[in-house]
């Protein structure tokens, strides 16, 4: 296992809870192996791992690039793991601003949506 693998496991892990990844792992077949490997080394080994912005700070861009690009299955996901980042409701709405603004109302519109149902779920109070 190389040092990016382990520290990206170690990531991983940390902002989205070891049942997730543990639910990622058993899922995981031949086929698919060599893109979770990616990932993990790429968005979890090396951008997640870095220091540079908090993880608070990266929750937030990655629900805004999301939300922006349309990408709404994985924000549940990511809004979860906000409970690990330290990202508040608050952040998330003022990244889904951002959204509304620069990429578009709709797409805006269904991330809140989507943010308001997990919080639900979470039982987060808003």
């Amino acid at each position: 296992m190389t040092d990016r693998l382990e520290q990206g496991n170690a990531t991983r892990r940390s902002v989205l809870g070891d049942a997730h990844v543990d639910r990622a792992a058993t899922a995981q077949t031949d086929f698919d192996a060599p893109f979770q490997t990616l990932i993990t080394e790429g968005a979890w080994g090396t951008v997640w791992a870095d220091d540079t912005i908090t993880r608070r700070e990266r929750s937030m861009l990655t629900l805004a690039l999301l939300a922006a690009t349309g990408n709404f299955e994985e924000i549940p996901m990511h809004i979860r793991a906000t409970h690990a980042t330290g990202a508040s409701p608050q952040d998330v709405m003022q990244a889904f601003m951002h959204v509304a603004i620069y990429a578009g109302v709709p797409r805006a519109n269904h991330a809140i949506k989507l943010a308001k149902q997990t919080y639900a779920e979470m039982e987060v109070e808003l």
